[in-house]
């Protein structure tokens, strides 16, 4: 029996998204493929862009739907899927990084720093690998990403500093980020997809959740400290730009812009609304202004976009494997599909599920953000975070095995938190 254009689809549809994880993996490849072949250099680099990948395949199958279905119906099917993560990563990454805002928050982090009787570059190490992901509960989690990747780029993503050490700090600020938006309900997009369905407030969320990421959150960042302790500076020249002074009637516009749109995180057109106000407001003062990061931001949107366009037609083989699992291999499960789909796809396929217990509700979440650290594409904010820090990187690239081996250890110790406390 011949399968049906609709099934037939759908294994095109996996067939591409399986070439787009296996893209993000060759990606460095690519990239220095582009100083081999010079002639070809701007073709290897665009593919060599990890933000690229999912966008680019996500077209891929939209041309297919196109000649297998027609165009009205691949147009239909890419204008049914929903946006608003994507455009709400965009906004609030240059928010997030806008002078007002990354400074106030650098002079926080420095002032506390100093404060703590170690060596400053170590405190203000350890304080933006952990004190800046959990900060992500309040924030969300993009806008926390974006605020560390920036704090941290001086003093960590350098030269001096060994590209394992390098791929260890990235590991465990992903994994912190991914778990330490956990305190809240709000603020990790894969408690997003089940808190309304699933009746979980912040207060269940912290009790549950919160106290045993923030353990993992600590021990991780006090760990990759320890490595990295011989090889911190103070930060770089570059950044005492964003140190400079900016009048408190700017600052505390920024900030209430901001929280605007993370208060209206789930309304598009409230939050785009805000964007657009900032955007005069930053032309306004542009002396108290630096360069937002547009060109970065929209290269992350462009990913995510891609992710949901391709993640929408996987449901038929992931579903089933979410609901055949029992809670500890539901966890462990979770764990490993999260490295391959963004993980607040998985749960809400896990919210789909009619009649799923208690236990096996916890184990999924659990388990999906304790994996959202293992690949750019298993959390989110992670294109934000790769796209801000990837220069710091060995030809300016960051390759998935290297992340992947240098998250194992945050993601053993989310794990055991998770699982033992």
């Amino acid at each position: 029996m011949h399968p049906t254009p609709d099934s037939t689809l759908q294994y095109i549809a996996l067939g591409i998204f399986v070439l787009a994880v296996g893209h993000t993996f060759a990606a460095k490849q690519f990239d220095r493929l582009s100083h081999r072949f010079p002639n070809h250099s701007g073709l290897f680099h665009l593919l060599g862009e990890v933000e690229v990948v999912f966008g680019f395949w996500a077209i891929i199958l939209i041309l297919v739907m196109a000649l297998m279905l027609g165009g009205d119906k691949a147009l239909a099917y890419a204008e049914s899927r929903n946006y608003t993560e994507p455009l709400f990563v965009f906004v609030v990454m240059v928010i997030s990084a806008s002078r007002p805002v990354l400074s106030t928050a650098i002079r926080t982090v420095d002032n506390i720093a100093r404060l703590v009787p170690v060596p400053t570059p170590l405190a203000s190490a350890w304080l933006g690998l952990a004190a800046a992901p959990l900060l992500g509960s309040l924030i969300t989690e993009p806008a926390a990403m974006t605020i560390a990747a920036l704090m941290l780029a001086p003093g960590i993503f350098q030269k001096q500093v060994p590209e394992r050490l390098k791929y260890l700090a990235l590991g465990v600020l992903f994994v912190n980020v991914s778990i330490g938006g956990t305190l809240t309900n709000f603020a990790a997009p894969p408690v997003l997809m089940v808190a309304a369905t699933w009746k979980w407030d912040s207060a269940f969320m912290f009790a549950t959740f919160g106290w045993k990421a923030a353990a993992a959150v600590m021990f991780n960042a006090t760990v990759a400290t320890f490595f990295l302790r011989k090889h911190l500076r103070d930060p770089a020249p570059e950044i005492t730009g964003l140190k400079m002074q900016v009048p408190l009637p700017v600052v505390m516009v920024h900030l209430v812009l901001l929280a605007g749109v993370v208060l209206f995180a789930h309304h598009p057109v409230a939050f785009l609304g805000l964007f657009l106000m900032f955007l005069g407001f930053t032309q306004a003062y542009e002396k108290h202004q630096s360069p937002l990061i547009l060109k970065e931001a929209l290269l992350v949107a462009f990913f995510l976009a891609g992710l949901v366009v391709l993640g929408g037609l996987q449901a038929w083989w992931l579903q089933p494997i979410v609901s055949s699992l029992e809670p500890l291999a539901l966890f462990f499960g979770g764990v490993a599909l999260t490295a391959v789909t963004d993980n607040a796809a998985l749960t809400y396929l896990g919210s789909l599920i009619t009649g799923i217990s208690a236990e096996s509700k916890y184990m999924l979440v659990a388990g999906a953000v304790t994996g959202g650290g293992l690949t750019v594409i298993a959390n989110a904010p992670n294109p934000a975070g790769a796209a801000l820090l990837k220069r710091g990187f060995e030809d300016e690239s960051i390759g998935a095995g290297g992340l992947f081996l240098g998250a194992l250890g945050p993601t053993a110790v989310a794990a055991a938190a998770f699982l033992l406390l």
